[in-house]
């Protein structure tokens, strides 16, 4: 069957290697939208480099906790480099692009909660104000993250390879929020039973490249979130195109 309307809505093209041969890989499998996501200065103008250079790439800008993020800078191969937060804000505000993202809050390791928390209600305010989704990371936090989005009377949300637990998934499902199906749902009982809660009408597929590879020993990329439409069509009892259709669907809904 060939694949027409596919999307990867989350990944990193800046710590991928072998770009160009992804992006070919991408095109090729019939992946029409990529959205790579910025997690602080370097990445988010990284992100508007190859919106400009590929075409169906697409940009998201934002600002992941700092703290988290400079403890994870090496194993991801990044180089840290110290920043203003309320000055890329300003700069972010000058920009054309896509979704706010990637956003939120990670409780793994004994990090400041409370900056998290006044960061991360800094960057709903932006979406807000900018009339962008969000897209939001949520790992070890997700009771806390729904709980903020609520309080902020947060509106296009898309919950990036949530992991919460059932009666979290339960609790949005009522709302009019997205979650995105990340590659490694090949062999994820959590997030097979998240399919099976969620309405395809809310769904979105990702990668996270190059990282959650649905295929054991080797680095992730676009092309292969096809693997994720897959896992949902056998879950749903739909065909790929019945997805294909539907996401594609989600996404003029919500980012055009």
């Amino acid at each position: 069957m060939e694949h027409k309307l596919i999307i990867d809505a989350h990944c990193h093209l800046d710590i991928m290697k072998g770009l160009d041969a992804a992006i070919k890989n991408s095109k090729d499998n019939g992946v029409v939208k990529i959205l790579t996501n910025g997690l602080e200065p370097q990445s988010n103008r990284k992100a508007l480099e190859y919106a400009e250079r590929f075409s169906n790439v697409e940009a998201c800008l934002g600002i992941y906790p700092p703290d988290q993020l400079k403890e994870e800078c090496d194993e991801m191969g990044r180089e840290w480099k110290d920043f203003d937060i309320d000055k890329e804000i300003a700069w972010i505000k000058k920009q054309t692009f896509l979704a706010i993202g990637e956003i939120g809050m990670d409780f793994v390791g004994e990090f400041d909660q409370d900056a998290q928390e006044k960061l991360f209600r800094k960057m709903i305010q932006l979406g807000k104000e900018m009339g962008k989704p969000i897209i939001i990371h949520s790992r070890k936090a997700e009771k806390r993250v729904i709980e903020i989005l609520e309080e902020e009377k947060a509106q296009k949300v898309v919950l990036h390879c949530f992991h919460g637990k059932k009666k979290l998934v339960e609790k949005i499902k009522g709302k009019n929020w997205f979650v995105t199906i990340p590659t490694n749902v090949v062999r994820s009982d959590q997030i097979q039973e998240l399919v099976k809660i969620i309405d395809i009408n809310h769904m979105f597929c990702e990668t996270d490249s190059p990282f959650l590879s649905p295929f054991k020993g080797k680095s992730n990329e676009p092309s292969f979130v096809i693997e994720a439409y897959k896992k949902i069509a056998e879950i749903k009892g739909m065909t790929i195109e019945e997805v294909e259709n539907n996401i594609y669907l989600n996404y003029q809904t919500l980012f055009e």
